[in-house]
């Protein structure tokens, strides 16, 4: 499985004391930070990730294609919907490009909102401050399992006005929210609070492609600690429930309009089962 959330450290260098940040266990976002070829990562994350990467070769091909999309549904909502509010929960440590510079290359104005629970997030959070003078970014400390608080907090209320059209980005995080959560309360609080025209974006682990592998993965990171639980489509299909999908509909990642791939985005020749991702993108109707 990847993740998001940082503790600076290289692959080479001495590893740091145990803190409040790294307890020596293996951590999701930086383990994602690992396959994504990333340095904000620690031994523990490394052994998680080496016994992840024997069971699932393509995990860190996963996470790569899961950030592309990302950027590329970015910049479909920018450029072809005119969207200039995000909401991106389960932020991650930050890997440029972030989305609020995919957001602002396009549209200087845009304004983003991200959240994330984790100190190591935290402890980086001002990277994703660094917003274009005629847009704005903001950080908040918050869990995905109390949405009401993400709601209300005074940062996302001075940025987004949340009765004009927000995109909520839901990337590579609902696999970390196991079922006793409810998942899909949780999604639909967060949707029926966003105005008419506002878009989903979510990226989803399924078993579809090499159950094996993915659910020896999740095995993997409950061993260290980590709740997860990979879905199949119709479970993530389910998160639309109510909304438009856009074309073309539940995909995966690599498929999901590979026109809009720039640059180091290419989709480049990867399989289903290296990937073994869903993704789509849904509009709150108007009415």
């Amino acid at each position: 499985m990847t993740g998001h959330g940082v503790a600076s450290q290289t692959a080479s260098g001495p590893e740091p004391p145990n803190s409040p940040i790294n307890q020596g266990r293996p951590h999701s976002a930086r383990m994602y930070d690992y396959f994504l070829g990333g340095k904000d990562n620690y031994v523990a994350d490394r052994q998680a990730a080496a016994k992840v990467l024997t069971l699932w070769p393509g995990v860190m091909i996963a996470a790569r294609t899961n950030r592309a999309f990302m950027q590329r549904a970015t910049r479909y909502l920018a450029a072809d919907c005119g969207i200039r509010q995000f909401l991106d929960i389960g932020t991650g440590i930050p890997t440029s490009p972030n989305l609020h510079e995919v957001a602002q290359s396009i549209a200087a104005d845009a304004r983003i909102v991200y959240v994330d629970n984790d100190p190591i997030v935290l402890a980086h959070a001002q990277t994703l401050l660094t917003s274009h003078p005629e847009g704005r970014t903001a950080y908040v400390d918050a869990n995905v399992a109390d949405p009401g608080t993400i709601l209300d907090s005074p940062e996302l209320g001075e940025v987004l006005d949340l009765s004009q059209p927000v995109a909520l980005s839901l990337c590579a995080l609902l696999h970390f929210v196991p079922d006793e959560w409810e998942p899909y309360t949780i999604v639909r609080r967060l949707v029926d609070a966003l105005a008419p025209g506002s878009y989903l974006v979510l990226s989803h682990i399924t078993p579809d492609f090499d159950p094996v592998a993915t659910q020896r993965t999740v095995d993997v990171y409950h061993s260290g600690g980590i709740k997860g639980q990979i879905r199949s489509k119709a479970e993530v299909t389910e998160f639309f429930t109510g909304l438009e999908l856009v074309e073309p509909g539940i995909e995966v990642p690599h498929r999901w309009r590979p026109d809009l791939a720039t640059g180091p985005q290419g989709t480049g020749d990867v399989t289903d089962e290296e990937v073994s991702f869903w993704v789509g993108v849904a509009r709150k109707p108007l009415s």
